[in-house]
């Protein structure tokens, strides 16, 4: 594959990571109710992106830190929120 394919499957990728906490972040946010959501799962996506953004930053391969830090801010948001709203829906 050429490097002009590969860089727009690896852009296609790393947009689709980022997007993928969008639709569980403003469900969490709308309804101020995170009971739904998993505080294990999210806690070890959390880690799982922190990995791999120190993995970037230690081989210098931008693209994977700069992905990978995206979807660690998402994935974050949603882990604060499950826990600023864990008492909300008992």
């Amino acid at each position: 594959m050429s490097e002009i394919g590969a860089n727009v499957v690896g852009t296609a990728a790393a947009l689709c990571s980022i997007a993928s906490f969008v639709p569980q972040a403003f469900k969490i946010w709308k309804e101020r109710d995170a009971s739904a959501v998993s505080l294990k799962t999210y806690a070890l996506t959390v880690t799982c992106f922190s990995l791999w953004v120190a993995y970037g930053l230690m081989t210098e391969a931008w693209p994977v830190t700069f992905a990978n830090a995206c979807a660690l801010v998402m994935a974050a948001v949603v882990l604060s929120m499950k826990w600023k709203f864990r008492n909300r829906h008992s």
